[in-house]
Parts: structure tokens; C-alpha cells; sequence
């Protein structure tokens, strides 16, 4: 009988082991997953990001310059991807691009369709079988990070740090999912996406959703591949699911953002869900030919899903290029208003002047510095209104000017340098040199609008409550900058004597206003009227028009040939 009891107690003990066991294995296999799924995206990141230092701000002048054109645009799209290895980067500088003004939505369409085509470039990387030396990939980028001071030399340690996080990643996950085949309900998933495709599109839909990123994605389905967890059949309709999936990064960047900026987000959801459904509609064939392609080329499983991402990716390409104009059509009929109205770019400054015709070429930069002046003027108009009305398009707007008359400065100011090297006449180097010092004025007006917004932004976000005579004296002094700035340019543009004195009574007239305001303020402190963060923010705003009319004096003093450092 004791003989019995023990057997049982045995049998019981063995049991309880068993399940320790499994749930320890179960735990084991989520860590490894999620941990694996961490420094995957972490390397990702990492490593796009050493890859964009390195680049700089080129990537940006890239897609700015080569997007002439819709085929212009999908090459400048697929290169700066590569460089990147992010398509969310791409898609997302790319919206923001259009958001400045820098860009058009139909330009956008060409580099968020080469953005696609880019991104496949991870997958081709993944599916090297290198998983294995993950770890010494690490030191050597870690050493590079550690022992070397040149920057260049950084960029580059993290690159490579960054890829071996990567692959370091996978092989934490590949052993992390091995145990996922002795699971029925992951057994039964993978029937139902191999038996029901739509199924496998919502799958890496979701999940690309929520890690926001294509490239994670489709390394966690090469790894699963390459496990014999799930089929070809089953892979493939995820792998559609993952391009529609990430798009939303590109939506969540433009959100709040310019007309523009939210049709060039919507084009690339369209682009990618009309892809993903004509592929659907021919999956039978697009299967035989990856299998194909698997067997004539005795491709491994990672490598097979990377060749799928990428014949898929461009033939949607091909498949929908033509019809750009089409798809612009819709997503403008979809998301109606005006597009940013703010041109960043010079319209005047052709290089060809500079060696024929260097006078000509003053005249052409002098239209580009009006314009700038034009600018400054509609930059102060906004961040007024945005004073009065609390309306984030003023905001919006006005940061969009400030941006094109950055842009315009370093455009402008390289013309001119130049031009410098040209033989010029004494009036013609007056000139230049007139222009010169005018573009680096308006420029500085804008930086000091912007300060005013960045006022305005404090004073709403914290409730800095205003006086009604506060607001009425920053109206008065607002209206009588503007004035200023305005016949400034127009003194510029007519070379007149008689504006440019009439520009600087206004200014000294702002210089009384700036004193007389001030004291003002402090008697309303006294009185307990003013609170002093609102007396911070109304003192600050002041001080930045008056700034703003002294570089409108600047400018003036430039006609009457009489300027002094104030």
C-alpha cells in the first residue's frame, strides 16, 4: 500500500515538473521573442540613424533636387531609403518636405513609390546568412564608437553597431519562436492564412501597425520561414499586409500638418492598398513565380521572402506609374483645399548671368531679395494675427515663411558670393554689397517673428493672461512695424531717398514706442495689474519689434548709402 502512495506521489511530483517545465519553456520563448524583437528595432534604428549623420543634411538637399519628375522622384526616393534603410524616414521627410514648401504633393508621389522599392534593401540584408556573427559585428562597432574621436569614424562605428543589433536581434527571436511549432493555435493560425489570404494581409497589417516598422516586420516572417513555422503561401499575403501597415507613420507625421502634406500621406496609403489588392487578386501566379525564383536561383527562406518584398515592390511600381496623374486626381479630389501657397525655392538666380552678364545678375538677385522682403512682411502679418485670433494656420504659416526666407538666405548669399568673383564696377559692388548685407537683415526679421510666435505659443500653453492694454499697445507697435518693414522693401526696390528717411522716422518713432511701453508695463507690475510672467512675455515681444525695425532701418540706411552698426 505505502508502496502505491509513493508510485502516486512520484507520478504527481513528475507531473507538476512537466508543467513547471512548460511554463518555463512558454515564458522562455516570449522573452526571447520580444527581447530578439527589441534589439532588432533598436539595431534598425540605430543604424539608420549612424547611416543619416553620415549623410547629413544631403539626403534632404537629395530629394529636394531630384524630384523634377515622377521618375526622378521614385530613383531619388529608392536611393535615399537605401542610405537610410528606413521607407518611414523617407515617407516622413518627404511630408514634411511638402509641409515646408519644399516639395510638391505630385513630386511626393515619385519618392513615396521609390521609398517602397528602397526599403526592400533590409530584407535582402536579413536574408545574408550572417545571424551567426551578429555578436562580432557588434564589438567592431562598438569599438569604433568608443576608441575613435572622428566623428565620421562614430557615424560609421554606429552603422555597423547598429547591423549587428540587428542581426544579433533575429538570432534571439529565431530561437525564441522555434517552440511556437509545438503550439496547436499557432498551427491553426497558419492554416487559416495559407487557406485564407485576407487573413495574412490583417496580420502584418496589425503588426507592422503597432511596431511601425516594414522592415521588423518582414524580418520576423523571414524568420519564421526560415524556422518552417509558416509556408511560402502564408508568408506572402503578410508580406502585402506589411506594406499597408506602414503607412501609418507617414499619417501620423501629417497629422496637423499642411493640405499637401496629408494628400502626399494619403497617396502613399492608396499606392500601397491598391497594390496589395491587385497582388491579391493574382496571388496564384505571383506564388509560382517566387517558387520559381526559389528554385532556379536555390534561393534560402530568408532570402526567397526578400527576392517576394522585392519583385512585389516594383512591379506595384511599375504597375501604378503610369497612372500618377490618376492617382493625384483622386487623393486631391479626397482631401480638397489649397496647397501651401510659400514657393522656398529662387525663382531669379540663374549661374549663367554671373559670367555673361554680372549686372544682370545683380538685377536678378535683387528680385530674390524683394521677395525675401515680401516675405518678412507676411511672416509679421501672420504671427500678428496669430496674436490676436489664437489660429494655428497664422502659426503654421508663418513658420513656413521663416523656413523659405532660411532657405532663400543661404540660396541668395551663395549667388552672391559668386558674383563676387566676376568683375564688378564701383556701383556694381555697392550694389552687391548692398544686397548682401540686406539679404542677412530680412533673414534676421524672420528669426525675430519667429521668437514672437514661440511667445505666443508660451503664453497660450501656460494661460499668461494679457492686459486689454497690453494687447492694444503690441497691435499698435505690430501695425506700425509692419509698415516699416514694407516701406523698407519698397526703398530696396525703387531706390528712393525720400522712402527710405520716411522708414527711418518710423523707426525712431518705434524706439520711442519700445521706451514708452515699458514703463508702462512696469507701472501696471506696481499696480498688481500684470502678473510678471505676462510682463516677461510682453517685454520680450517689444524688445523683438524693435529688433525688427532696426534691420528695416538697416536696410533703408543701404539707400541712402549712410549705413551704421546700431
Amino acid at each position: 500500500m505505502n508502496e502505491v502512495v509513493l508510485i502516486k506521489r512520484k507520478m504527481l511530483n513528475l507531473d507538476e515538473e512537466r508543467v513547471e517545465e512548460m511554463e518555463v519553456d512558454v515564458q522562455q520563448m516570449i522573452f526571447e521573442f520580444i527581447g530578439g524583437l527589441g534589439i532588432f528595432l533598436f539595431g534598425l534604428k540605430f543604424m539608420a540613424d549612424g547611416l543619416q549623420r553620415t549623410a547629413g543634411d544631403r539626403l534632404r538637399e537629395l530629394l529636394d533636387r531630384f524630384t523634377s519628375n515622377p521618375l526622378m522622384g521614385v530613383i531619388a526616393g529608392t536611393v535615399v531609403t537605401i542610405l537610410v534603410q528606413s521607407s518611414s524616414t523617407t515617407t516622413v521627410l518627404t511630408v514634411g518636405l511638402v509641409n515646408a514648401g519644399f516639395m510638391t504633393f505630385r513630386q511626393a508621389i515619385g519618392v513615396i513609390m521609390g521609398a517602397n522599392i528602397g526599403t526592400t534593401m533590409t530584407a535582402f540584408i536579413i536574408g545574408i546568412d550572417i545571424k551567426a556573427y551578429g555578436l562580432p559585428i557588434l564589438a567592431v562597432g562598438a569599438f569604433l564608437l568608443f576608441f575613435f574621436k572622428s566623428k565620421k569614424v562614430e557615424n560609421f562605428g554606429q552603422t555597423i553597431f547598429g547591423l549587428g543589433a540587428l542581426f544579433f536581434g533575429l538570432e534571439v527571436m529565431s530561437g525564441g519562436v522555434k517552440p511556437l511549432r509545438s503550439i496547436q493555435a499557432f498551427q491553426d493560425l497558419t492554416v487559416s492564412m495559407s487557406d485564407n489570404p485576407i487573413l495574412g494581409v490583417i496580420v502584418g497589417t496589425l503588426f507592422t501597425v503597432i511596431v511601425q516598422s516594414s522592415s521588423a516586420t518582414i524580418g520576423i516572417l523571414q524568420t519564421l520561414l526560415g524556422e518552417g513555422l509558416v509556408d511560402l503561401q502564408a508568408a506572402i499575403p503578410v508580406l502585402f499586409g506589411d506594406n499597408i501597415g506602414t503607412t501609418i507613420t507617414a499619417v501620423l507625421a501629417s497629422i496637423g500638418a499642411s493640405v499637401g502634406a496629408k494628400r502626399a500621406a494619403f497617396a502613399h496609403v492608396i499606392f500601397n492598398v491598391l497594390g496589395a489588392t491587385v497582388f491579391l487578386i493574382f496571388l496564384i501566379p505571383f506564388e509560382r513565380y517566387v517558387n520559381w525564383l526559389q528554385t532556379s536561383m536555390e534561393l534560402g527562406p530568408e532570402m526567397t521572402i526578400a527576392f517576394a518584398h522585392g519583385s512585389f515592390n516594383i512591379a506595384n511600381t511599375i504597375v501604378q506609374f503610369p497612372f500618377i496623374a490618376v492617382l493625384a486626381w483622386v487623393v486631391i479630389k479626397l482631401v480638397p483645399g489649397d496647397e501651401s501657397l510659400i514657393d522656398h525655392k529662387p525663382q531669379h538666380l540663374d549661374p549663367i548671368f554671373i559670367e555673361q552678364s554680372p549686372s544682370l545678375a545683380l538685377d536678378q538677385a535683387k528680385e530674390e531679395v524683394l521677395r525675401m522682403g515680401e516675405y518678412a512682411y507676411k511672416g509679421l502679418e501672420e504671427t500678428s494675427l496669430y496674436l490676436n485670433n489664437k489660429q494655428q494656420k497664422h502659426s503654421e504659416l508663418a513658420m513656413q515663411i521663416e523656413d523659405a526666407l532660411n532657405n532663400l538666405d543661404r540660396k541668395i548669399t551663395d549667388y552672391l558670393v559668386d558674383l563676387s568673383q566676376a568683375s564688378l564696377t564701383d556701383e556694381e559692388s555697392h550694389k552687391h554689397s548692398a544686397l548682401m548685407d540686406s539679404v542677412r537683415d530680412l533673414e534676421r526679421i524672420g528669426d525675430h517673428f519667429e521668437n514672437i510666435i514661440e511667445l505666443i505659443d508660451y503664453k497660450n500653453s501656460n494661460k499668461v493672461y494679457l492686459t486689454p492694454q497690453a494687447i492694444e499697445d503690441l497691435n499698435t507697435m505690430f501695425d506700425l512695424t509692419l509698415m516699416t518693414v514694407k516701406q523698407a522693401t519698397k526703398s530696396l526696390q525703387t531706390m528712393s531717398r525720400e522712402e527710405a528717411l520716411a522708414v527711418v522716422q518710423k523707426e525712431n518713432e518705434i524706439d520711442r514706442m519700445e521706451r514708452s511701453y515699458r514703463k508702462k508695463h512696469i507701472i501696471r507690475l506696481n499696480e498688481g495689474v500684470c502678473t510678471g510672467q505676462a510682463g516677461i512675455v510682453f517685454v520680450d515681444m517689444i524688445s523683438n519689434l524693435e529688433r525688427i525695425g532696426d534691420h528695416a532701418v538697416n536696410i533703408a540706411e543701404e539707400v541712402l548709402g549712410e549705413k551704421e552698426s546700431l
